[in-house]
């Protein structure tokens, strides 16, 4: 398949793909088995993220956007919504008062103390239970459950060359950058993470990926 390359007003998006996704049908059979069984086991705290929501802040119960997959397709991300429901809005005029944030967010494409973050949002931040719903894109083969943290077309341009590596694997729940320090560490240290698992990937890799996202969930420190 030859690819195809479009515009937006953000960056080229490059559709299509002439390899497999890294782990091939080896580590899709384990996503799928495993999201399955999570999906059926963890349906308690679903229903616990989504009374957080709904009992501390107004609007929709799920926070969807489009996101870059594998072979840079676009596919809509889901979680549930921890922000308030202009929070585009906050961000722009929290960036154009607060100097600071404004380094942070150009630094990581994130704020350690964000204050459009919900009460619930927080509590679900930290816990990872946002996260849940993409169980959901992982089962229909827009995720992974280990893999690069999916980004927006905005981001492409911070890949650089890095983004050919990037589009090779389908975004994952968890990843290198995860249990790397998380917010601790800047964008360019998280695009170099993403690089180096696509190529040097292996089933024990992600299963070690896995086994040390419990302890950075469990350990996480500061504002989410």
């Amino acid at each position: 398949m030859r690819d195809e390359v479009y515009s937006s007003h953000h960056a080229h998006v490059v559709v299509g793909s002439d390899f497999e996704p890294i782990g091939g049908q080896r580590k899709r059979a384990f996503d799928l088995i495993f999201a399955a069984i999570a999906l059926a086991v963890g349906s308690p705290f679903f229903t616990f993220a989504a009374l957080m929501v709904k009992f501390t802040s107004r609007g929709p119960l799920f926070f969807r956007q489009e996101r870059i997959g594998y072979g840079g397709r676009l596919f809509i991300c889901y979680k549930f919504r921890t922000m308030v429901v202009d929070a585009d809005v906050q961000l722009q005029r929290l960036l154009n008062e607060d100097a600071l944030a404004r380094a942070e967010w150009e630094a990581c494409q994130k704020l350690s103390c964000d204050p459009r973050v919900t009460l619930g949002g927080q509590l679900l931040r930290l816990s990872s239970l946002d996260e849940l719903p993409q169980l959901i894109n992982v089962l229909r083969g827009d995720m992974s459950l280990v893999g690069p943290r999916p980004i927006v077309e905005e981001e492409i341009f911070r890949y650089r060359e890095k983004f050919a590596d990037y589009r090779r694997a389908r975004p994952g729940i968890t990843g290198s950058w995860q249990v790397s320090g998380r917010n601790d560490i800047s964008f360019e240290e998280r695009t170099e993470l993403d690089r180096s698992y696509v190529r040097n990937w292996s089933f024990l890799g992600d299963i070690m990926i896995i086994l040390r996202t419990i302890p950075a969930v469990l350990l996480s420190k500061g504002c989410y």
